[in-house]
């Protein structure tokens, strides 16, 4: 099962975004809040890219269109993963 799949299994009403379905990595969870669906910040950015956008246009349009985009309290969430320290 895919990690889009399991968020919607664990929580019917989280937000998928289908277009983005590569970058889920997983669930996302607070205290006092619905889980959510948790996408890598740097995935979406390379699907943007390979739909034609340049690295700019991707991250503006990330940040205007999607983060920038509150769409109740079941918005995912998206994680910028950094390289562990050697």
């Amino acid at each position: 099962m895919k990690p889009h799949e399991m968020v919607a299994e664990q929580e019917p009403d989280a937000l998928i975004m289908a277009e983005f379905e590569e970058a889920c990595i997983g669930m996302c969870e607070q205290f006092g809040r619905p889980p959510v669906a948790l996408y890598d910040y740097g995935k979406v950015i390379t699907l943007l890219i390979r739909q034609g956008m340049t690295y700019e246009d991707a991250v503006e349009w990330f940040g205007f269109n999607i983060i920038g985009a509150w769409v109740g309290e079941y918005t995912p969430a998206f994680a910028v993963l950094f390289e562990p320290a050697t």
